[in-house]
């Protein structure tokens, strides 16, 4: 594990307020001069030359500076000279621009929000320019904040918000980070951003911040050559300058061996907890800052040791805030502690699950959909903890570069045929009942068509249109909180699959906390055409069992078949390893939850 320390307050980089004004600090040891221009000094670089310091920092502090001001530093490399923007600016007016001064005081409110816990959270993957837009402009903050309500009603507690850092345009997925520091000019920017966080806070709503540290850029990019130095013709001191630049974004991944770069990148992840009230990170493709590329022999262990010193800091200081990694490697090291070797996240992305589950949902013939691969997607964990795992049918990743949303890779046409509705919904199905942390994609609760486009935002006319499918995602929220205090176990770490029924298609499982009433349920799925009635099926436990779901409900869609079932009364008779069972219905591509009642 790292041995990196924080950067002391009076060696501070960037812009921030002092006693007599405002101090500009920035790294950039190659140079030979360093001056601060901007609005206060009509840009004249003659005007506040900085002092460089033994470790390469320049300092200048500067009398007269107001928030608001744009302002730059000129950099000279010998006789080559050009102007920067402050690689640590929190706003700019726009990626090729100038950096903004900026204030840290912002009315928080007495913002003392606390995250559920991860075994209550239901995570929504949203992107700030597509999810709300308005007269043709990316969405912005506000009008996202327009929509917690909703996301209240939907039983949604957490968001994930895709990159926001500042990039090259209007629109983007937000991958491509030009300026790591600076939020999103077109999206609201630092105030922005601070009221759509103190207003999903407001709501009972945790914002999870999507990170990207594995490249920077590739276009728009001051950072690059930022001093004038490089070697190779690569990056410069933000960079490494040999083979492990390559990345397949381009020759951009920081130089994680670099301990300048190592606290750039630390004080930028702090930046999104501290300054922002964030409630954790979710980081990029973590693969690619531990390893070169998926030959793991390519290992950049300045990577890894860096994502241990960032986890475990967060860990320390912000106990309750949650760390996520993309790997998608099925690595459990990733979330194993830092202090037994690993990564230290809480959760990772879990290939294990959406892969598999994605395939028995979408193929077209039903006698191809394995229930071995469904149960094994159902019971993987890591570290014996079934929620150091995120689990879904739907990401940005899932939905885009060359694959489509769920009910769009069975059914293409733009209005979703009854396959697409019962199968779509089934797969929403299994992420909310399986052990781990579900999450869903923006619109996908309301049917989203298509594939994912930053530039083509929801049409939130389907979410009348698909009004009961809506509902029935909120049914299932509501029964994953165990708002009514029949589905406990729908949150326990514990899963038992006591039916894998190949030729019916039907898999059952048992989830509990505790157990007792009002937590053990019975969960069946139905992967194929035709009703199953008078199915018999074992039960932990004898008494009356009530129906809490149906997605078969006719009341969801007109799509669904309407088979009933309302409760099941146990025998003692053996079966599925338990010694009671009971005669229940379900329809076709249908999930049916069950609770113990008595």
């Amino acid at each position: 594990m790292s041995t990196d320390v924080s950067t002391c307050e009076t060696n501070k980089l960037g812009c921030f307020r002092t006693n007599r004004g405002f101090a500009f600090r920035v790294w950039a040891p190659h140079a030979t001069s360093v001056t601060v221009i901007g609005d206060f000094n009509n840009w004249d670089r003659n005007a506040n030359p900085c002092v460089r310091d033994e470790g390469g920092n320049w300092y200048a502090e500067i009398e007269g500076v107001v928030v608001g001001q744009g302002y730059k530093f000129a950099i000279t490399n010998n006789e080559k000279s050009w102007q920067r923007i402050d690689p640590r600016a929190k706003e700019v007016t726009n990626s090729v621009g100038h950096g903004i001064i900026t204030e840290d005081e912002y009315d928080w409110q007495d913002d003392n929000f606390t995250m559920a816990a991860w075994n209550e959270l239901i995570i929504y993957e949203m992107h700030v320019g597509s999810f709300n837009t308005v007269a043709g402009k990316a969405g912005t903050f506000q009008s996202c904040i327009d929509k917690l309500d909703y996301l209240v009603e939907l039983g949604i507690n957490a968001v994930e918000l895709m990159p926001l850092a500042e990039f090259a345009g209007d629109f983007s997925w937000g991958y491509n980070p030009a300026h790591p520091f600076a939020i999103e000019t077109a999206y609201g920017g630092v105030v922005g951003l601070k009221d759509f966080i103190r207003e999903s806070h407001k709501r009972g709503i945790a914002v999870i911040v999507d990170v990207v540290y594995n490249h920077f850029g590739p276009s728009d990019l001051d950072l690059w050559q930022f001093d004038g130095w490089s070697e190779n013709e690569k990056g410069g001191i933000y960079f490494f300058n040999d083979w492990r630049s390559s990345t397949p974004w381009g020759e951009t991944r920081p130089d994680y061996g670099r301990q300048e770069v190592r606290q750039y990148i630390f004080d930028n992840a702090l930046m999104w907890l501290e300054d922002f009230h964030a409630d954790g990170l979710r980081y990029d493709m973590t693969l690619y800052i531990r390893a070169k590329d998926h030959d793991e022999n390519n290992v950049i262990d300045e990577g890894f040791t860096l994502l241990q010193w960032i986890n475990s800091e967060i860990a320390t200081r912000y106990p309750g805030r949650i760390t996520i990694a993309e790997d998608l490697q099925r690595n459990s090291k990733l979330t194993e502690s830092t202090t037994h070797g690993g990564g230290g996240f809480d959760a990772q992305w879990d290939a294990a699950f959406v892969h598999p589950i994605r395939e028995a949902i979408t193929v077209v013939e039903d006698q191809h959909r394995s229930l071995a691969s469904i149960k094994e997607a159902i019971c993987s964990k890591y570290n014996h903890d079934v929620f150091e795992r995120v689990i879904y049918t739907e990401s940005h990743d899932e939905v885009a570069n060359g694959r489509q949303r769920v009910v769009s890779e069975i059914d293409p046409s733009p209005e979703p045929n009854r396959y697409a509705i019962k199968r779509s919904t089934l797969g929403a199905c299994l992420a909310m009942t399986s052990p781990g942390i579900p999450m869903l994609f923006q619109g996908q609760e309301f049917l989203r068509e298509g594939w994912f486009d930053d530039s083509n935002p929801l049409d939130w006319k389907r979410a009348e249109k698909y009004s009961g499918i809506v509902a029935l995602y909120r049914d299932l929220a509501a029964l994953r909180l165990n708002r009514k205090s029949m589905s406990a176990g729908l949150s326990g770490q514990h899963v038992h699959v006591s039916r894998c029924d190949e030729e019916s298609k039907i898999l059952v499982m048992h989830r509990w906390k505790e157990h007792g009433p009002g937590d053990d349920v019975v969960v069946l799925f139905k992967l194929s055409e035709g009703p199953s009635e008078n199915y018999r099926i074992g039960f932990p436990y004898d008494g009356i069992w009530k129906v809490l779901f149906n997605s078969d409900a006719e009341v969801y869609s007109g799509s669904m078949d309407g088979t009933e079932l309302l409760q099941c009364l146990t025998e003692p008779e053996p079966l599925d390893g338990f010694e009671f069972s009971g005669q229940v219905a379900i329809g076709p591509y249908a999930c049916v939850i069950l609770g113990r009642a008595s």
